[in-house]
């Protein structure tokens, strides 16, 4: 099919999965809907719940694989919509609706590249996509129970609106509750020990923290204080203060080094929500880099997590539309970026599938 025709078919599934409410944890009709357009263009599907996995015809067990993904599962729309957010209109070559940015458009325009790869053999890699579920909340029957079934995956594509500008490093997500503890007593009175006034030191010791490694891609490790509670009554002296902190890692260290770290420089109790979300990177001399590299598209560090944080290969983030439409009332996407997408998601995987596989 040409880029056109390539195209058409992306806008019109689009807005198809557009008009399917599609939450997380409620994809199961937009995992249909996908199934049944790979099927009407004669590709085999594997499902692992309301994951939709598809590989290359000619595909070669052993060779080493490329993955190209992204999610079908949505956020719940907000409040601010003035548009019904499950129906797809376009208004001046605008695409609204909801999913239509993050990620419908980076999910179609992955699919239709796949399509063009589908039947060329002689590929440098095996190709898998993986359309996954799960990703907006981070959930455990995403991507990560489609990795197993997925044969010696080397490196992946994951599809977010980036302007079709490349990530090349993520920074991985850690929530941490924590909590101070007194000892309870009246306000009048000198007893007690306020939690409170323990939490701020701690707070302030996170605030003023600046790690010395410094990512290239990432830059520092950032630490942010975001929720605090604590308190019953104005006369009690609190004997518990919790505060949650989110911290952003960089590439240069690891998520249980981090939580080492802070365990050592607070009194309070640290305990980590999860240990799953890690920073991503890439070497700079992959061959897809160095394929970005030469068609001259922009190479960044992403300060936002995507399902790359759960993937154990080296990849990379890219995809058509802008993150900071992502979540937004009256979401939409061009027509042009998706179109645009295709074609340089074609472009770049060209030149890497068609070169010899890597030593």
């Amino acid at each position: 099919m040409t880029v056109k025709e390539l195209t058409e078919g992306s806008v019109q599934l689009l807005k198809d999965l557009i008009a399917i409410q599609s939450f997380s944890r409620e994809e199961d009709r937009t995992g249909d809907a996908i199934q049944n357009f790979f099927e009407e263009h004669g590709v085999p599907v594997q499902r692992v719940q309301n994951n939709i996995i598809v590989k290359n015809k000619h595909f070669e067990p052993g060779k080493p694989a490329i993955l190209l993904n992204s999610h079908h599962d949505t956020v719940k729309p907000n409040k601010g919509y003035t548009r019904d957010p499950f129906l797809a209109h376009v208004e001046e070559g605008k695409l609204f609706g909801l999913g239509s940015n993050d990620a419908g458009g980076p999910l179609v325009s992955l699919m239709a590249t796949f399509l063009h790869f589908y039947y060329k053999t002689d590929l440098a890699y095996n190709i898998y996509l993986v359309a996954s579920a799960e990703e907006e909340v981070s959930g455990k029957e995403g991507i990560e129970i489609a990795l197993p079934v997925l044969e010696n995956v080397e490196v992946g594509v994951v599809g977010e609106p980036t302007g079709m500008n490349m990530a090349v490093a993520e920074k991985g997500l850690m929530v941490l509750d924590c909590e101070a503890k007194g000892v309870a007593g009246h306000a009048a009175r000198d007893i007690g020990e306020n939690a409170i006034y323990k939490a701020i030191k701690d707070i302030d010791w996170i605030r003023a923290q600046k790690l010395s490694k410094t990512s290239q891609w990432l830059g520092p490790v950032k630490m942010s204080v975001t929720v605090i509670n604590a308190g019953s009554q104005h006369n009690v002296i609190p004997d518990s203060c919790k505060f949650v902190v989110d911290v952003r890692v960089n590439d240069c260290y690891t998520l249980p080094e981090i939580v080492d770290f802070i365990k050592k420089g607070v009194s309070s109790e640290v305990v980590p929500r999860s240990m799953r979300m890690n920073p991503s990177t890439i070497p700079v001399e992959h061959p897809l880099v160095l394929a970005a590299k030469n068609q001259n598209i922009h190479l960044f560090g992403s300060d936002t997590t995507s399902d790359q944080a759960l993937m154990p290969f080296s990849t990379v983030k890219m995809g058509p539309g802008l993150s900071e439409r992502s979540h937004t009332a009256d979401e939409f996407i061009y027509l042009s970026e998706i179109e645009e997408g295709i074609k340089i998601y074609i472009r770049l995987l060209e030149e890497v599938l068609t070169k010899p596989t890597p030593a």
